[in-house]
């Protein structure tokens, strides 16, 4: 087993030109943070100009300072932002199509009302895989007050194991921004994290989900404001005449295109354990289940079993694969921008220094890994920055972990950066509107659930980092 803290010479006495390089970090950071937090600047912006004062303060010369973000975040979203596109698509085509809703009327008419916060969590589970966090809460907050009120249950009985899904699969599971992102910072193999970010989510969405709710429902009781409630149960403004009489897609067909790409990019990694290399089987599963080959086989698969099924032609069937693409740009900007600040840690030293000043000092590296990214996400707010930076930071210390401590150590900085959503985080905001919540009754409820998650989701790590 390849140990999880590797201690180095002492660094006790650092060198004049490592102080420079901490000094450096710690001012690009800060930089980062001042922009999004006080200045309110847009996360691209704000990880770019603070990769420039990194590099400067570092002693970059300014030609290899933007060779080097440019280099970064040009390998990132080549690497990254094709999966992402390929995500939104196919969460695009699911919420068109009403396989969405057709997966939330079939789990809710299999479940009994005391099973309801249960299904609830299965619902979103299942919305959560192919979708960013925004975009699934958009979807589910009609379900959640429609369920709400026609059950005559708490709100936050209803909500709290929804929002858990749906945040506990934007933080650990690809193919959503923070963890690809980390995965190909760190190296990590991709069906290997998969694999062992579901065995982690499963606990995590317990916990933090139906069990958290009942205690939730107690201290928190919102009354969303009547006009969201009327505003989210009605049919939305942009819907196509007759889009309520066109024909659904079936749930077992819909939840077998969702979980299709996640199927093959888990059966490389089992090819890739029980079968031995050149085999033809195994070489199968490495192309079927190749990140980019995946979902680009989920895409086109949902073409058919949901766009085509819903009677869709293919001019609508385009449009909804085009009209998917521009909510994305800001998240591939902000991907790509996260990229440069890692190559630039890396090109000016800084990551270097990190790294031996953390292993020389014993620290395990899953836990700096989640300390890290705890920081950054109490003081940007943004749990896609903080996976980012952290990855960045701690990439240095992947170098002599296995192929499964690395898978670990994404997904110790992807439970980091869900650490307790506040004020500065735009979620936060989203859930208080949506719920009708004030300040103080989104913290008891919603923050508190995103420490829980980030909590017990590293427990998880850390028991199975004892194992693997």
């Amino acid at each position: 087993m390849t140990p999880l803290v590797t201690p180095l010479a002492s660094t006790a006495a650092w060198s004049g030109d490592d102080t420079r390089l901490i000094v450096a970090a710690l001012a690009g950071i800060a930089v980062i943070v001042l922009l999004i937090t006080k200045l309110r600047t847009h996360p691209f912006l704000a990880l770019a100009l603070g990769s420039g004062v990194l590099g400067l303060v570092a002693g970059m010369a300014p030609e290899k300072l933007i060779d080097s973000f440019s280099a970064g975040l040009g390998s990132t979203v080549a690497g990254v932002g094709v999966l992402i596109a390929l995500g939104a698509m196919l969460g695009k085509l699911l919420a068109d199509s009403g396989g969405a809703e057709e997966i939330v009327d079939g789990i809710l008419r299999r479940s009994g009302d005391r099973a309801l916060p249960w299904a609830m969590t299965l619902i979103a589970v299942l919305i959560g895989l192919p979708m960013f966090f925004e975009i699934g809460l958009v979807l589910l907050i009609p379900v959640i007050l429609l369920v709400a009120r026609r059950s005559g249950r708490p709100l936050l009985l209803i909500a709290i194991p929804a929002l858990a899904g749906l945040s506990v699969l934007h933080g650990l599971v690809p193919p959503h921004p923070g963890p690809l992102v980390a995965i190909d910072t760190l190296k990590a193999d991709l069906g290997l994290t998969l694999g062992l970010g579901l065995l982690v989510a499963i606990p995590t969405v317990v916990v933090s989900g139906p069990l958290f709710a009942r205690f939730a429902a107690r201290w928190v009781r919102p009354v969303p404001p009547e006009r969201l409630e009327r505003e989210q149960t009605q049919e939305p403004e942009n819907a196509v005449p007759g889009d309520a009489d066109r024909p659904r897609p079936g749930f077992g067909v819909t939840v077998a295109t969702i979980l299709l790409p996640v199927v093959l990019m888990l059966g490389r990694a089992v090819a890739e354990i029980v079968l031995p290399e050149g085999h033809a089987v195994r070489t199968v599963f490495e192309v079927l289940g190749t990140p980019l080959i995946a979902l680009l086989i989920g895409v086109i698969v949902a073409m058919f079993t949901l766009g085509r099924a819903a009677g869709f032609g293919r001019a609508r069937i385009s449009s909804a694969i085009a009209d998917s693409l521009p909510p994305i740009a800001g998240i591939l900007l902000i991907v790509g921008a996260g990229g440069g600040f890692k190559q630039t840690l890396v090109d000016s030293g800084v990551g270097k220094v990190i790294g031996e000043a953390a292993q020389g000092a014993n620290v395990p590296v899953l836990v700096l890994g989640w300390l890290i990214a705890v920081g950054i996400r109490l003081a940007t707010g943004s749990a896609t920055v903080a996976t980012i930076s952290a990855a960045g930071i701690a990439a240095p210390l992947a170098a002599g972990l296995s192929p499964a401590h690395v898978a670990l150590l994404v997904l110790a900085i992807g439970a980091g950066s869900l650490f307790f959503s506040h004020v500065n985080d735009a979620g936060f905001w989203l859930v208080k509107e949506y719920l009708g919540m004030s300040v103080g009754e989104t913290i008891r409820s919603w923050s508190v659930m995103e420490s829980i998650i980030s909590v017990v989701s590293f427990c998880c790590v850390l028991l199975l980092g004892l194992v693997v």
